[in-house]
């Protein structure tokens, strides 16, 4: 990132003398592609700079500020933020852990870690998981190192990531349609602000509900889906192994969710055969 002509001049300032006439990235890029056509550009960006690198040619720029709401919140800050045009969403790489970060086993705890991992493995765009994320290391070590100590594997965490990853191979997850979800309350009632909601289209539909707060929370949401109308449809939540039976009606008015402190439903809806 350095090497961006304004933010080279605002880390120097005139010690550096004038600004090259063009900038690095957008001449180097096309050059390495007219040889590599292939080749992944990957930044990690910080500074608010990720829509900039995209500009200048990046495929993908680190989502550091949907980790920062996933773990600080609160929730809204969490809906607000995948608000964003889908093709910057879709440069994007969303994570719970890499090797500047804080072990997500750390950084979250054990009550958190699992649901910050479906809300940023789930979204559009890339996704990272780090080494040891899965087994729950919780040693963050420089990345320098050549070694890591032995920890002891967290056999649930473990569990619930291959769950997780055996989902998230579906190929809608790559070539479906994401979309945000409408969520609301009743008046009095604002526990449906801890709720964010979201869903994918393709061969098959998922729909990705999460309470990102310490509360129980409770709401209404709504899929974009108005062909599931008069249908049954089945809910099935391979993380949980949990299912529920309900009406294409009830799944576009308004699905009524309730989830505990730091839960989440990750469902394939699919058609009932009765």
């Amino acid at each position: 990132m350095l090497v961006m002509n304004d933010v080279f001049v605002r880390t120097w300032g005139d010690r550096v003398g004038p600004a090259p006439s063009t900038d690095y990235w957008p001449t180097v890029i096309p050059a390495v592609r007219e040889a590599h056509p292939s080749f992944l550009f990957l930044a990690e960006a910080y500074w608010d700079l990720e829509w900039s690198l995209q500009q200048q040619g990046f495929d993908y720029c680190y989502d550091k500020r949907l980790y920062d709401r996933i773990l600080h919140g609160p929730a809204e800050q969490v809906r607000l933020h995948l608000l964003a045009d889908d093709d910057y969403q879709q440069g994007l790489v969303r994570f719970v852990e890499n090797h500047d970060e804080p072990r997500a086993l750390s950084a979250f705890g054990a009550s958190r870690s699992q649901v910050a991992a479906v809300a940023a493995l789930t979204q559009t765009g890339a996704r990272l998981v780090h080494n040891g994320q899965l087994e729950g290391a919780t040693v963050h070590l420089p990345v320098f190192l050549g070694r890591y100590p032995e920890e002891p594997i967290d056999s649930a965490l473990l569990g619930f990531y291959h769950s997780l990853l055996q989902a998230l191979a579906d190929p809608t997850f790559r070539d479906g349609r994401w979309r945000l979800c409408e969520r609301s309350g009743w008046p009095g009632d604002d526990r449906y602000l801890n709720l964010v909601a979201w869903c994918w289209e393709g061969d098959t539909r998922w729909l990705i509900v999460v309470n990102l707060s310490d509360d129980a929370a409770a709401g209404m949401v709504r899929t974009p889906w108005a062909e599931l109308r008069g249908r049954q449809w089945q809910l099935t939540d391979p993380t949980q192994n949990i299912a529920f039976q309900r009406s294409g009606d009830d799944l576009v008015n308004g699905l009524f969710v309730e989830l505990d402190a730091w839960q989440w439903h990750l469902f394939r809806i699919d058609p009932l055969h009765v």
